[in-house]
């Protein structure tokens, strides 16, 4: 059987770098996090993923897919039987690496990028693909059938969007789900001004938009967001840093002092909701 073509968006072809970082970090002696299933979709996608060799930004979306993970892990070890949402999910193999045996998961994305997911993935009783943008609101409708809490998530998805339609789609999960946790991450104007020289993004076509240099102020949008946590890809919780390599650990103090401008200008953020929009 031949390598399979791609037919992707603009936007939807990023997804390919976190892939090929999860692929490349399994191939290590040592790696952070191993991934088999990512191994084999890069070997079966007709794709040149080696233009992306030996950029940092490969381990720095490991970094962020860990900490996203580290979230996921704690949610579910307060609620075992809750529902996680992955918006954007991309190739995303989350729920093989934390599935517990009991949680709902719900993957969500836009049409050509499920129809990609179904030559890797299937639904089960446990696990539902939705082709849905975030901006509609039927993926929501279909989520609420199952049992909360809820957590929803949205790694390297929200940040291409412009800020009335992050807005929107905040505004959906708060008014959606009362009392759920939402991670996303966010970008400073310095990022998107600077991420023609991202040594992975400069290499496809599309564009980063929404800039935030200020998760906190997410909270003055009155749509019932609070943050709990905020972290860059340097600051893992204790957990996911202890877990690491040591050659990891060791290079995490140096990332956060040399580098502490670009390193602080893309955020990792948990947010609660508090109360439904105003």
């Amino acid at each position: 059987m031949g390598r399979r073509r791609l037919s992707l968006g603009t936007t939807q072809e990023t997804l390919l770098i976190p892939l090929y970082g999860r692929a490349v970090e399994s191939r290590k002696k040592r790696p952070a996090l191993h991934d088999a299933k990512a191994v084999e979709m890069v070997g079966s996608i007709d794709y040149d993923f080696a233009k992306f060799d030996g950029g940092r930004s490969l381990l720095g979306s490991v970094l962020r897919t860990l900490i996203f993970d580290g979230w996921v892990r704690a949610f579910l070890a307060r609620h075992p039987g809750g529902t996680v949402v992955e918006i954007g999910t991309g190739l995303n193999t989350r729920f093989e690496r934390l599935d517990n045996g009991a949680v709902r998961w719900f993957d969500v994305d836009l049409p050509d990028v499920i129809d990609l997911r179904r030559h890797f993935f299937a639904d089960d009783e446990r696990r539902t693909m939705i082709a849905c943008s975030v901006l509609d609101h039927a993926w929501t409708d279909v989520v609420r059938e199952s049992d909360g809490p809820y957590l929803i998530i949205s790694e390297a998805v929200l940040l291409y969007l412009s800020e009335e339609d992050v807005r929107t789609a905040l505004s959906l999960i708060s008014s959606s789900f009362p009392g759920a946790e939402v991670a996303f991450d966010t970008g400073s104007r310095l990022m998107m001004d600077f991420q023609h020289q991202h040594d992975s993004l400069k290499k496809v076509d599309a564009v980063m938009t929404w800039a935030c240099d200020e998760p906190r102020r997410i909270e003055d949008w009155g749509i019932g967001l609070r943050l709990r946590e905020s972290r860059t890809v340097a600051e893992p919780q204790v957990a996911v840093r202890r877990a690491l390599p040591v050659r990891y650990r060791v290079m995490l103090p140096a990332l956060r002092w040399f580098a502490a401008r670009k390193v602080g200008s893309y955020r990792l953020n948990l947010f609660g909701v508090h109360s439904a929009p105003e």
